[in-house]
């Protein structure tokens, strides 16, 4: 694979910086990219390898080797079992996610897709946004399943992408946790950002992004509970990383350290999270739309066990 090594002195306005956040503006990668090339060797300050953490400072001379471009990533067009058109029009189109699911194609990722499973179906998703994430205005994790709106329109993406951006979208999931939360309701504000020791996972970090997470109880069982959950920020694993936190893990989800015991009684093979509904102002009419998912036969069986320990 050939390799593109450039070489410059640091602006002065990355002085200070991380290696990672600096490469990361400088060359339009992601910040796990190019920690990845600090890890591999690939960066250089005067002539000294340095690694993800240390600071640059201006005027020093600065040489990246960067990989070869990648090309696009294009989904299979497939029919998704499970893959419920929840609404459709011109501009919007919803879905129930099945488990199992990734929203668009990624590096590693060779299962089925919504924009793959929607092409499939027929129906016409906007060619704005990344080849592979053409249509994408919002994601949810492969094992997270619930209502997940795709912009059919050039228009609906332009317009939604905007108010998800500006968090005008009301976006209300349920989760299963262990416990009990104290308070019964309240606000977990607290940054999230990679995990220090695991890269693939995340943690409540100092320097990590802003994150706010709204919750309260709709019913509890001997062993775990119900919440309502609304977001006002949108980081990946977010309910899954302030649960557990709050020492309070989703059931069924051992990346962040739920019961495997409590999670097999359950018969949950996948975190028990679920989005629910999902408003926002349809991007033709301007009329305030919410869309509703109901659970998969996975998270109703685990309600109808805790629900009968409870008589």
């Amino acid at each position: 694979m050939s390799r593109d090594t450039r070489s410059l002195a640091v602006p002065e306005g990355l002085s200070g910086m991380r290696v990672d956040a600096a490469l990361s503006k400088l060359f339009g990668i992601s910040r796990t990219v190019a920690a990845e090339l600090a890890m591999l060797g690939d960066v250089s300050v005067d002539g000294v390898t340095v690694g993800k953490s240390d600071r640059l400072h201006d005027g020093a001379w600065l040489e990246v080797t960067l990989p070869e471009p990648k090309k696009p990533l294009m989904p299979t067009e497939e029919l998704v079992e499970g893959l419920d058109i929840l609404y459709s029009d011109d501009d919007v189109i919803a879905v129930n996610k099945p488990v199992g699911v990734a929203a668009h194609p990624t590096v590693g990722w060779e299962g089925p897709t919504v924009v793959g499973g929607l092409a499939a179906a027929g129906f016409r998703i906007s060619t704005s946004g990344p080849p592979e994430r053409k249509g994408i205005v919002q994601r949810l994790d492969v094992g997270t399943s619930g209502v997940m709106v795709v912009a059919a329109s050039e228009r609906g993406y332009s317009v939604l992408k905007r108010a998800f951006k500006e968090r005008s979208v009301t976006k209300t999931y349920h989760a299963l946790v262990q416990g009990h939360m104290d308070p019964l309701q309240g606000t977990i504000e607290a940054p999230i950002g990679r995990h220090p020791s695991a890269g693939w996972k995340f943690a409540v970090t100092t320097d990590g992004k802003h994150a706010v997470t709204h919750y309260s109880t709709l019913e509890a069982f001997a062993e775990a509970s119900l919440l309502e959950i609304h977001l006002e920020t949108g980081r990946t694993h977010q309910i899954r990383v302030h649960m557990a936190a709050m020492h309070h893990p989703c059931c069924g989800d051992p990346m962040y350290g739920s019961d495997p015991t409590l999670s097999q009684r359950l018969g949950l093979q996948r975190q028990w999270l679920h989005a629910v509904n999902l408003g926002f102002t349809h991007p033709a009419d301007g009329r305030w739309m919410e869309i509703t998912s109901p659970y998969s036969p996975d998270l109703a069986h685990a309600l109808e066990v805790l629900r009968a320990g409870n008589q």
